[in-house]
């Protein structure tokens, strides 16, 4: 090897060990600074554990399978998932959440004063609310009108739903969700939640709430 050849030499293995040294202290940045994607004091199986919906597939099986009739349309949901977060107003006007009525069972249903089939509908929610209204069922119509307050409840009192609680929201903003999560295709749409806040079936389009199949599907929804 001549005089010219050997500093070459010398700056490549120079080089490569630079270059070694540069990958090594990354992986170690890696390792030992790389966030575990959990919050101070949260272990990874805090971190990842489920809301306790996921694991109810099952139950929302067998719940669709109760559903037969003039409710057969109730679908289970594939991969069952709290709607605790939806908000809406409550019969004040002041905004709630579904979470505020943990603890029962829930069928959720949207409606609007324009939607014919909601208005035939109507009067059969209001008389299952009345048969099975209690503090382990309840009945939960929100108006989904853009206006105000005055023509929804005209339209409560004109199909004779007497029983009902009046909830609302007038910025479509709970459809928009609905629609976003792939339930709501128009009005009405209805879902069953139960006591824990999770979707177990869905269905869009109405159905006669008041007819002995309705009832049954409720009692084994635990309603």
């Amino acid at each position: 090897m001549s005089d010219a050849t050997k500093p070459r030499s010398a700056t490549r293995v120079v080089a490569i060990v630079i270059a070694l040294c540069v990958i090594a202290a990354g992986l170690a940045l890696y390792v030992t600074e790389r966030p575990s994607g959990n919050n101070p004091g949260e272990t990874a199986s805090t971190a990842s554990a489920p809301d306790g919906c996921a694991a109810k597939a099952g139950e929302a099986k067998k719940l669709a399978a109760a559903a037969t009739g003039s409710v057969a349309a109730m679908s289970a949901s594939g991969a069952p998932a709290s709607l605790a977060s939806l908000s809406f107003n409550g019969p004040d006007g002041k905004p709630m959440k579904l979470a505020d009525l943990k603890g029962k069972t829930v069928l959720l249903n949207l409606w609007a004063t324009w939607c014919a089939p909601c208005r035939a509908e109507m009067p059969e929610l209001d008389a299952l609310q009345k048969e099975k209204g209690g503090s382990a069922f309840q009945v939960v119509a929100v108006n989904a009108d853009t206006g105000g307050d005055d023509k929804p409840r005209k339209f409560l009192s004109e199909t004779g739903a007497t029983t009902l609680t009046y909830y609302s929201d007038h910025t479509m903003a709970l459809f928009n969700d609905l629609k976003d999560r792939g339930l709501a295709l128009g009005l009405p749409v209805t879902l069953l939640v139960d006591k824990d806040g999770c979707m177990l079936t869905h269905m869009n389009g109405p159905a006669a709430w008041a007819s002995a199949e309705a009832k049954s599907f409720i009692d084994a929804a635990g309603g």
